[in-house]
């Protein structure tokens, strides 16, 4: 009888996951039909139904524009019946649906945007910001190279919200450090030729270039650092640094390389488990956000389950009574911002003769508690957070 009456709480009884992505541009790789392929996996796993009733997995490509794709969330939620939104990379589009979402009461699930203000000012009763985010990457690597005497630093940084946002990030940690910043230069979204920004940091004599960019960026940067021999003498950190990044520029380039990330694909045998099906379907290596919208959608079903409705409301407030626990992450959780906590790792890319198999590009420096790695809740100016301890 129970499951009759909760199963009467699932809207137009079908549950819709709708994946928003870059399918063609620069952050295809990290993005795009590696997380379309992690959600319908989340979606067998989970046995295609949810309180009875079907679960259907659509996708799109926003192209990297924000009025691409906050008219593609609008089209979901009121013509096709769209529950919750995963994935988006690039945060000012991610600001936007997140508004949309708001406003409409369905679920986010943040798998590939990384401002942490997802969680802070812009923060929402019905979002999740499930992966990582630019304070914990810019915590765990500018936490990192300051400890080992790295104390100069010069930026070259996307110019757009999540680049300015690990910019803020990175700087706050290099200052309160004892560190300091010698210069900092923005360059537009898929940038081809990082000739002019690679040699103004070259002449700062900054002991780390931090690229404060993702994807194609991130590559271009450190493939053209090579070729004009800066790493030679000066350390290149890519903050935000994807494996499909490391995978499309050969560990010739990416060597020595420090990075943090929230997943990688050979940490365990439950995490070389899944790749192992993940590269049947799909022949690339799995990224973390790949990795993100499985734990994601997994998440949000236990929680329709576990609540017997799909309302976005109550479901992320469920999702955040529920411990999270699945192929990469164990004992995490979601909190009253919307931010999974969960350990991040720094890894350094390993050189030619160290790789030994496919993929084998990492290895593990240290482990970062959640508590350590992401910003403190008292901090991110929250709304939602004054009002949960008001209550």
């Amino acid at each position: 009888m129970l499951a009759t009456n909760a199963s009467a709480q699932i809207s137009d009884d079908l549950v819709k996951i709708g994946v928003l992505a870059d399918m063609s541009g620069l952050y295809s790789d990290l993005s795009g039909v590696g997380s379309v392929t992690a959600a319908q996996m989340a979606v067998e796993d989970f046995g295609g139904t949810v309180l009875g009733k079907r679960i259907e997995v659509v996708s799109a490509d926003h192209q990297n524009k924000t009025d691409i794709g906050a008219s593609l969330a609008r089209r979901w939620i009121d013509r096709e019946q769209v529950d919750a939104i995963v994935d988006v990379p690039v945060s000012s589009i991610a600001f936007a649906v997140q508004e949309i979402t708001r406003e409409k009461n369905r679920a986010f699930l943040i798998s590939s945007s990384g401002s942490s203000d997802l969680t802070g000012k812009a923060c929402s009763p019905v979002s999740v910001h499930w992966t990582y985010d630019s304070y914990a990457l810019a915590h765990a690597t500018g936490g990192a190279l300051l400890k080992r005497g790295d104390d100069t630093w010069f930026f070259i940084t996307a110019d757009y919200a999540f680049g300015h946002a690990l910019e803020r990030d990175a700087m706050a940690v290099v200052k309160a450090a004892g560190g300091k910043v010698l210069g900092a230069v923005r360059h537009p979204q898929d940038t081809q030729d990082f000739s002019s920004f690679l040699l103004q940091a070259q002449a700062s004599g900054a002991k780390v270039i931090a690229l404060a960019n993702a994807g194609g960026d991130t590559v271009n940067s450190i493939k053209q650092a090579n070729e004009f021999g800066i790493t030679q003498n000066q350390q290149i950190v890519g903050l935000l640094t994807y494996i499909s990044d490391v995978h499309s520029m050969g560990l010739q380039n990416a060597k020595g390389l420090l990075l943090a990330a929230a997943f990688y694909w050979d940490m365990s045998d439950e995490t070389r488990a899944w790749t192992k099906r993940f590269l049947e379907r799909v022949n690339k290596v799995p990224t973390m956000p790949n990795a993100g919208v499985y734990g994601a959608v997994t998440h949000y079903l236990k929680a329709i389950e576990a609540s017997g409705t799909d309302d976005a409301t109550k479901v992320v407030q469920k999702m955040k009574e529920l411990p999270i626990n699945d192929f990469f992450t164990k004992n995490g959780s979601v909190r009253e911002d919307g931010r999974v906590m969960r350990n991040i790792y720094l890894f350094q890319v390993k050189s030619p003769a160290e790789s030994k198999y496919r993929f084998d590009y990492y290895k593990l420096i240290s482990t970062i508690p959640a508590e350590q790695a992401f910003r403190p809740l008292a901090e991110g100016n929250c709304p939602l957070v004054g009002k949960a301890t008001a209550h």
